[in-house]
């Protein structure tokens, strides 16, 4: 592993064509490993438009395995030829059960693991929950190319836990593939910066890197945010795209030197673990 690493976020709207999406998402890879990009992030399910906004059984058509995934299959072919790390975002189909998952694809091709989201949203607009189980994977880094990644997808990216335990288990980066925007029960909400600020606050309790993609555009009345951006390990947001900007964003990181800030800083020297066992009760109560 070389210590300089360059990571990219990839932001698209997106139609209910699956050829035409992951056309577009190709091109943008391309684009970002001709600018020196490494590790590239697509924005998460963007095989289509994000179906969880309504509970409709037609959508279960959309799940596929992981086997022979014909998405998943084209990027690894795309990651060999680039010799990036791509981490690919579907709906899977495992028997009978139904996740939203990341293919993890090395910079040779190989598929080194699936991650299966372990936060499940369930609100207007967001009705994850009559489509997915919760993942039953606990959380996962990979070791790729280009250093160890740690992946959470979007409702994941709001849990401090799972930036945490990441880092622990060894994440030099931390990457989120998201899809968030406008709430229909409500259309002045707006989340979009609590969404960054949630991250960069991870980035900076951890002294990781952390990158955001995430996806333009109005599907059925609901507006995305984009806003896809890369932090430092100082909460400084190094790059970043507007709300309705297609294209891509990246950043460079000595993850070596990153590393050493870490030790330095002593959050992971000062941790008190045998005092948190309340964080592993629901309600608060030992």
């Amino acid at each position: 592993m070389t210590d300089l690493i360059t990571v990219a976020a990839l932001q698209t709207a997106f139609c209910e064509e699956r050829s035409t999406n992951v056309a577009r998402i190709d091109e943008l890879v391309k684009e970002a490993a001709a600018n020196g990009a490494q590790i590239i992030l697509p924005s998460e399910l963007f095989e289509g438009y994000y179906f969880c906004r309504e509970e409709r059984d037609n959508y279960f058509e959309w799940a596929h395995p992981v086997e022979n995934h014909p998405t998943i299959a084209h990027f690894q072919k795309l990651a060999a030829e680039l010799g990036v790390v791509l981490p690919i975002s579907f709906f899977e189909k495992a028997g009978q059960a139904y996740y939203n998952s990341v293919a993890i694809v090395d910079a040779d091709g190989c598929l080194l693991g699936v991650y299966r989201k372990s936060h499940i949203p369930d609100g207007p607009g967001y009705e994850e929950k009559f489509y997915f189980r919760p993942g039953n994977t606990g959380f996962k880094v990979w070791k790729t190319h280009f250093g160890t990644i740690g992946v959470g997808i979007c409702w994941d990216q709001w849990f401090p836990e799972c930036a945490r335990s990441l880092v622990l288990m060894g994440a030099d980066v931390l990457l989120y593939p998201t899809a968030i925007g406008s709430e229909p029960q409500d259309p002045e909400l707006d989340t979009k910066d609590p969404w960054q600020r949630v991250m960069i606050g991870h980035a900076v309790a951890n002294v990781v890197p952390v990158v955001a993609a995430n996806r333009i555009g109005t599907e059925a009345g609901q507006t995305f945010y984009g806003h896809s951006f890369v932090a430092n390990p100082r909460g400084d947001k190094v790059a970043e795209l507007g709300a309705s900007q297609t294209g891509f964003v990246c950043a460079s990181f000595d993850f070596g030197a990153i590393a050493r800030t870490r030790a330095s800083y002593g959050f992971f020297r000062d941790r008190r673990p045998e005092l948190y066992s309340v964080l592993t009760t629901a309600d608060g109560t030992l």
